[in-house]
């Protein structure tokens, strides 16, 4: 039988209030229960390096979290070593056992629950950006809706060996502030490999398309109009123009975008195009303000800039630009 290591654990207590003030600390959140907190027991411990968030759970009542609007936005990776845990979204429950894994974006899930007398979990946190990243790089253009992963994970099944594979390494190297949070490289590139092995071997919305690429690549005629955006991103470009480079008609162009990028020419240009602010914002370097980089790459509406980025990369511009400088200082 599975034992929980030994550790001395930040917070513990007998009460339930207790237990979300202290877990508050984490992240915020609001939690509930509907059963009785007599003789409720709870133990919790917590380590991060602030992409990669790791917490351990002991407690003897089932209750439940959903987030606030000040929860940040991460892809909550659940393993249950004793009891269950799991998530609702909209009429769909989905519960996990110890042997199964949960996927569940904190934004998404309606509320994440955990069950058991014994209960004993652990949830590794990664920040969504991580994840938006992976599928850019694969796709080549940025994730703008959720990805709808499916939220239980076998351990037993091909892709599920990998996850709980990696996912456990990550556990025991942050685990006690362990060698994983003493060396930034090193977690940095698991968890970046964390991110892709996701994006690429758990099912999701854009898992057909990622197969696609694999096997089948674009038409011609796409490609080069993928290249001709990319010579001429700053330029003010319209459709037309992309589609006679490509030496097709609108319509061809657009039949060909949808198939193959699942977006239309002008979403994808506008996506390669917020993606070129990010890079700016990214740059510790560039002293610009965001309005001006804004400008400069064809975003003339602030809010709904604003609000796209968000969707985008789960944080404002100005969260992403306060802290390239604050990195640089440091």
């Amino acid at each position: 039988m599975l034992s929980r290591p030994v550790a001395v654990s930040r917070w513990a207590g007998t009460n339930f209030e207790g237990m979300l003030e202290s877990l508050g600390e984490i992240a915020p959140f609001e939690g509930a229960t509907t059963d009785s907190m007599d003789n409720f027991n709870w133990s919790a411990n917590a380590w991060s390096n602030g992409t990669l968030t790791l917490n351990e759970l002991t407690c003897n009542r089932p209750w439940h979290i959903s987030a606030t609007s000040e929860t940040p936005m991460w892809l909550t990776i659940m393993v249950p070593r004793r009891g269950s845990c799991g998530l609702i979204h909209g009429q769909v429950t989905t519960t996990a056992m110890p042997g199964q894994i949960l996927l569940g974006q904190t934004h998404e899930a309606d509320r994440f629950w955990v069950q058991g007398a014994d209960h004993w979990s652990e949830g590794l946190h990664i920040d969504w950006p991580v994840i938006a990243r992976s599928v850019g790089e694969l796709l080549e253009l940025p994730v703008s809706r959720s990805l709808e992963f499916v939220p239980q994970v076998d351990e037993s099944s091909p892709a599920g060996v990998l996850l709980h594979n990696l996912v456990e390494t990550i556990i025991s190297g942050m685990r006690g502030n362990g060698v994983l949070l003493q060396s930034p490289i090193a977690i940095t590139n698991l968890t970046e490999a964390l991110g892709r092995l996701i994006v690429r071997t758990m099912p999701h919305r854009l898992s057909a398309q990622l197969e696609k690429k694999t096997f089948t690549p674009a038409p011609r005629h796409v490609r080069r109009a993928i290249d001709y955006m990319y010579e001429n991103i700053g330029r003010p470009i319209t459709i037309s123009m992309v589609a006679q480079a490509a030496n097709v008609s609108v319509r061809t162009l657009e039949n060909g975008f949808r198939t193959f990028k699942d977006a239309t020419p002008a979403g994808y240009l506008r996506m390669l195009r917020l993606r070129a602010v990010r890079e700016e914002l990214l740059d510790p370097c560039n002293q610009q303000s965001i309005k001006d980089v804004c400008l400069k790459w064809g975003f003339f509406h602030a809010g709904r800039f604003s609000a796209m980025y968000r969707s985008v990369y789960a944080e404002a511009p100005q969260a992403t630009q306060k802290h390239s400088r604050h990195k640089e200082r440091s």
